[in-house]
């Protein structure tokens, strides 16, 4: 048995219409929630939480709160109030505590994405590159354009990271992946992998190939927000809006 290790992949990936329900459908994703564990969460019916995904809607804020509340996330994130601030940018919530995160919760949360960054070093520069991705087999799989990974080689490592930062909440998380890259180009892989993608790549889309990177390491840390006695949690403060 290899001494690697061993990520695990997502679940269902489904499709749905309406910028709110666009992210409820991607956050219960990531939590492994069923429409009719969500609805018990959140005090509501299972054939609304579907309308919600796949239909237009505009909840009353009452139902958001609590909403927000079944899928561990804030209002504003669900109206998509952060989607132009860059990670951090928002108001600090309490007072940031991190912590190392194990194997088994990176893994996964690596299962909850679909984007994430790989890093590479050229005799020229480094470089970061977006790329669109998988966790299959124990590797990240990503799609990039042939020339983004042409610096690396036989031995050469890259680093992979996927993150996400809640600001109203104060807390996220990062995993870092390290191993060494190479091509995925049997057919039946392929094509396996295109049907598993969550999306099409962002750039290049006809040119991108697979890439594999088995890891050598993966590690992860946690943020949360710690509360003195006088301060006001985020949660609070979104009732208040």
């Amino acid at each position: 048995m290899s001494d690697r290790p061993l990520l695990h992949g997502p679940g269902d990936h489904g499709h749905c219409c309406g910028d709110i329900g666009r992210r409820v459908a991607a956050r219960r994703r990531q939590l492994g929630l069923t429409r009719e564990e969500v609805a018990l969460r959140s005090g509501s019916a299972p054939g609304y939480i579907q309308y919600l995904e796949e239909q237009p809607a505009t909840p009353g804020i009452g139902f958001l709160l609590r909403l927000a509340d079944a899928l561990e996330t804030s209002v504003i994130e669900l109206e998509g109030g952060t989607v132009d601030l860059p990670p951090g940018a928002g108001a600090p919530a309490g007072r940031p505590h991190m912590v190392e995160l194990g194997l088994d919760e990176c893994s996964a949360l690596l299962g909850t994405h679909g984007v994430g960054r790989v890093a590479v070093t050229s005799h020229d520069h480094p470089a970061i590159v977006p790329v669109t991705y998988v966790v299959d087999g124990g590797d990240v799989v990503f799609r990039a354009p042939p020339d983004a990974l042409a610096p690396t080689g036989r031995g050469r490592e890259v680093a992979f990271e996927v993150d996400h930062m809640d600001d109203v909440m104060g807390r996220g998380w990062t995993v870092l992946v390290v191993g060494e890259p190479h091509p995925v180009t049997d057919p039946e892989a392929v094509r396996r992998l295109d049907r598993q993608a969550y999306r099409t790549p962002w750039a290049d889309g006809e040119n991108a190939h697979w890439t594999a990177v088995t890891p050598s390491r993966v590690t992860g840390r946690r943020v949360e927000a710690e509360y003195a006695p006088h301060d006001t949690p985020a949660r609070e403060r979104v009732h208040r809006l």
